[in-house]
């Protein structure tokens, strides 16, 4: 299947990506993936990033302890892309594009969303993903020094003076998205472990990256907030989108949780992504997946 066909058949495709490493790209992932599931769509995950495989290791926990807890958790069909490690970069690349190719052909015959995790850095399977992105999102870890993975930022006037290299790919693949099927990237900026109480620099940082976002035409969803109960729910393979108890977590689960899952639905409404997925309302907590799932 070529690349135009690609583009127009099949599933949506959800390209999580950011060319700096711990921005929290695997977190959202699965999140994203483990939302749509809880709805009843048929979803496909996939890691391009073959030296850390963060999100493979995270659909691992997942499936580890749904089989050790006896846990009804819905799962992704997941998929890791390896590098080619021959003695020719070109023949690598070559290999490595077929067998993406071929793999999200196949994937996106069975399910109705593909997420991709790509690395934290330039390489062939990154592009090759962004190439076939109908939506990116893009986490940012709430710093200046951080944007500068979109551009080079002025010191004196915070404005954006030079588009980074990764920007500048985005763009390139925008653009030749847009001449081969007459539609473009949509492209989401997201502010992610934002401290809990506000600052001069979380003012600032928010100041500049709609300067960014208006200069690279890209939208910016509300922010993600720094939470301890991440790093907890990767262990096991969970989401706050999951059924949570204190047998689980190890303490009850408490109002940062309910916070977390409405930080994640406004930025999949921020996403305008073609479902009639509702819009997030105030969570009473009633729930502890706070979503039901709908018939596929």
């Amino acid at each position: 299947m070529g690349l135009l066909e690609m583009t127009q058949a099949g599933a949506h495709i959800i390209v999580v990506g950011n060319e700096k490493g711990g921005s929290g790209k695997s977190t959202t992932s699965l999140h994203l993936a483990v939302y749509l599931l809880h709805f009843g769509f048929a979803v496909g995950t996939v890691d391009v990033d073959s030296r850390q495989q963060t999100l493979t290791r995270y659909v691992r926990n997942r499936r580890t302890s749904a089989e050790t807890r006896g846990r009804d958790v819905p799962m992704p069909k997941h998929l890791y892309i390896p590098t080619a490690w021959g003695d020719s970069i070109s023949e690598n690349q070559v290999a490595e594009r077929e067998i993406f190719d071929r793999s999200v052909a196949g994937l996106r015959k069975e399910v109705d969303f593909i997420v991709i995790d790509t690395p934290g850095f330039d390489c062939n399977l990154a592009r090759a993903a962004l190439e076939i992105a109908d939506t990116l999102v893009t986490p940012l870890n709430d710093s200046m020094i951080d944007l500068d993975v979109l551009a080079r930022i002025d010191e004196q006037s915070g404005q954006p003076i030079q588009t980074s290299p990764y920007s500048r790919n985005v763009q390139k693949a925008r653009a030749e998205r847009l001449e081969r099927t007459g539609q473009t990237i949509d492209w989401v900026l997201v502010r992610n472990r934002i401290a809990q109480l506000g600052s001069r620099n979380a003012s600032e940082v928010q100041e500049t990256i709609e300067m960014v976002a208006e200069r690279l035409g890209c939208r910016v969803a509300e922010g993600i907030a720094e939470r301890v109960i991440f790093r907890s729910l990767f262990k096991l393979g969970m989401t706050v989108f999951d059924p949570l108890d204190a047998e689980t977590l190890g303490a009850a689960p408490s109002m940062s949780h309910v916070n977390a899952r409405q930080e994640y639905r406004r930025l999949v409404a921020a996403m305008r992504l073609p479902v009639g997925l509702p819009v997030p309302e105030a969570d009473n907590g009633a729930s502890a997946a706070g979503v039901e799932r709908r018939s596929a």
